[in-house]
This record gives structure tokens, C-alpha cells and sequence, in this order.
């Protein structure tokens, strides 16, 4: 039988997955406050980057947890995590933006054109802003269902955005593990959509 938490279950599986989320921020944070990393803005931006790929992988695992395991609960976590993908790649493209170009646009313009991986990093997180802007219940509502749906299915363009970023940021030193195992988890979350919807279409067809 599947487990079916009651609402006041739900609320703690809530609020434990948000301290959960929240855990990596504050360990960098506290870290670089008692100066451990020799290079504080390559651990900001290193750390933040790799969280927003572990969330965008996270979320995109609810909809495949939900059908593999029967809990239809944990969908309602889905918002959540997505909101910490899009808070870990605002601290990302923060760092850049800052400690790398101290809030100078043009300088941050001219640095996105002139090298591929920030280009395609910076295309992801703007990518991403619309889906945190409408992850309201009232957005919902305003869009309507259907359009609020195809306007969030730009996460499976935006996670393979992030995934050749990272591939690029990491061909510099030769070092292609990370991305390989991120991208294969990544290819597993959408291979299983695209073998469902495949499956749904065969069975109406037959049907």
C-alpha cells in the first residue's frame, strides 16, 4: 500500500525538505565566513552551480517518483524544489555577476558573448526566471492550465542547458565525471517521459 501522508504529515515532509534545501547554502556560506576555502568566490560559484544542477535533477525525479511509487503526495513538493533550482542558480549567476563584474552590465554582456559556456549558463537561468515568477497558485489561475504546463516544460531545455554549461566549465581542466553522471541522470528523468507519453499514444491507438 502506498503511503499516504495526512496534511499535518505532509506540512512536516515540507518543512523537512526545505531545511534540507536550504542545508548546502548554509554550509558555504558558513564556511567562506570562517575562510576555509583558499578561494572563496571559486567555492561560492562552484558550490551554487552544482546545486542547481542537483535540484533541476531533483525536481524533475517527482514526476517519475510519483508513477514508480504510487505516492501522488509528492508532487506537491514539486514547486518547492523548483523554486530552490532557480534560488541556487540566482546565487550562481550572483557571484558572477558580482564578484567577477561588480554589477557592471556590459562588462557581464560582453563576457556571456565572448565565452560559449556562460552563454549558454546565462540562457538557462533567464530561461528559468519565468517558471519561478509563475509558480504561483494566482499565476496558475492567470495562465490557465494548459498554457501554465507548456510555459513549465521549458525545465526540459533548461536542464540540458546547464548540463552543457557545466560540460564546458569542466573541459578546461579535462575533468568530464561530474557532467557525465549529472547528464546520464538527466537523459534517465526525460528518457522515461518520452517513453510514457510513447506508451500513453500506442495504447490510445490500439484502444
Amino acid at each position: 500500500m502506498a503511503f499516504n501522508p495526512s496534511p499535518k504529515q505532509l506540512t512536516a515532509i515540507k518543512a523537512a525538505v526545505f531545511v534540507l534545501a536550504l542545508l548546502p547554502f548554509l554550509r558555504m556560506a558558513w564556511l567562506v565566513a570562517q575562510q576555509v576555502p583558499v578561494e572563496p568566490l571559486e567555492f561560492l560559484t562552484r558550490g551554487t552551480g552544482d546545486w542547481t544542477l542537483y535540484f533541476l535533477c531533483i525536481t524533475l525525479a517527482v514526476t517519475p517518483l510519483r508513477r514508480l511509487s504510487g505516492w501522488n503526495w509528492v508532487i506537491k513538493l514539486r514547486r518547492m524544489l523548483g523554486l530552490f533550482a532557480f534560488f541556487y542558480a540566482l546565487l550562481h549567476f550572483t557571484c558572477f555577476f558580482w564578484f567577477d563584474h561588480f554589477f557592471d552590465i556590459a562588462a557581464m554582456l560582453k563576457d556571456v558573448v565572448k565565452r560559449p559556456f556562460i552563454t549558454v549558463g546565462f540562457i538557462a537561468f533567464v530561461l528559468l526566471i519565468p517558471l519561478a515568477a509563475t509558480s504561483t497558485n494566482a499565476m496558475v489561475r492567470r495562465l490557465g492550465g494548459k498554457r501554465w504546463q507548456w510555459l513549465h516544460r521549458l525545465i526540459y531545455l533548461i536542464a540540458p542547458l546547464g548540463i552543457l554549461h557545466f560540460w564546458w566549465m569542466k573541459a578546461g581542466k579535462n575533468d568530464f565525471q561530474e557532467p557525465i553522471i549529472v547528464g546520464l541522470v538527466v537523459a534517465l528523468l526525460l528518457g522515461l517521459r518520452v517513453y510514457w507519453r510513447y506508451a500513453k499514444k500506442t495504447q490510445a491507438a490500439r484502444a
